[in-house]
């Protein structure tokens, strides 16, 4: 699968780090909807942290189709609103 970071890039990441990905986006939706800005935060950096840990950067000049996209590291939680599907950011 490839993920793109809004003002990153893209990584390439196996769909078997999906459910891992899952528990921190719930963890991130749980932030969201109790309105705590410092815990979305740290979740949101964390959910990021580990995205470009576990994948692997494709070349800036790559224009793959990306199958999610992510938000950037200094997004508001009104832009991270704005990107949510039902599921949250990471389908599950």
């Amino acid at each position: 699968m490839i993920v793109r970071i809004m003002g990153e890039g893209q990584v390439r990441l196996a769909d078997s780090h999906l459910a891992e990905l899952n528990e921190l986006d719930d963890e991130l939706l749980a932030e969201m909807e109790q309105g705590d800005g410092p815990g979305f935060r740290r979740i949101l950096s964390a959910l990021l942290s580990r995205v470009r840990e576990l994948g692997t950067p494709l070349p800036d000049d790559s224009l793959e189709p990306s199958q999610l996209i992510l938000p950037s590291p200094d997004a508001t939680l009104d832009e991270v609103r704005a990107l949510l599907s039902d599921g949250g950011l990471i389908p599950d």
